[in-house]
């Protein structure tokens, strides 16, 4: 995990809020860090770029951090989404997780350890999904050669 290439996507109208957390995460990582202040524009780039992890800003102008995440998610369905939020809205954050599959809801001002940790494990639980997926890809191969070999000996016995 730690020596594989990650890329993060921030994502916040303020640019004091994206500055702070690229700066922290090319400090602190070897990720690769997408920034906008703009998420029209961050989704008319994820067109072309793939990411692993997105941090998303949930009052912005032209769409919200929940409007944003579900066009991510239809974009690049495997991105961790966290949404990085100044208010406290449990009811808005039911709606996130349910909604666009968030990951995490974090409240500003942020700490920038939990901060760190909470991409990180993202990140490893983005890893361990694909590890899986894998898995039960090679699963469904076997049971479909198994299940060619059990009528293969049966047309043997009839």
């Amino acid at each position: 995990m730690e020596n594989e290439e990650y890329t993060v996507l921030l994502v916040d109208d303020e640019e004091i809020v994206t500055t702070s957390i690229s700066a922290l995460l090319m400090l602190e990582t070897d990720y690769d860090v997408l920034v906008f202040n703009s998420p029209i524009e961050a989704l008319e780039e994820m067109q072309h770029e793939e990411i692993d992890l997105v941090i998303s800003d949930y009052l912005m102008p032209d769409m919200n951090g929940v409007e944003f995440l579900m066009e991510m998610k239809k974009l690049q369905p495997e991105a961790i989404r966290i949404i990085l939020t100044a208010y406290a809205d449990k009811e808005n954050a039911i709606k996130a997780i349910n909604e666009v599959g968030l990951y995490q809801f974090v409240e500003k001002p942020w700490d920038n350890d939990a901060l760190l940790l909470l991409i990180r494990n993202g990140l490893r639980n983005r890893v361990l999904l694909q590890q899986l997926r894998e898995k039960i890809g090679e699963l469904d191969i076997a049971a479909d050669k198994l299940q060619q070999v059990q009528t293969e000996i049966l047309k043997a016995f009839i």
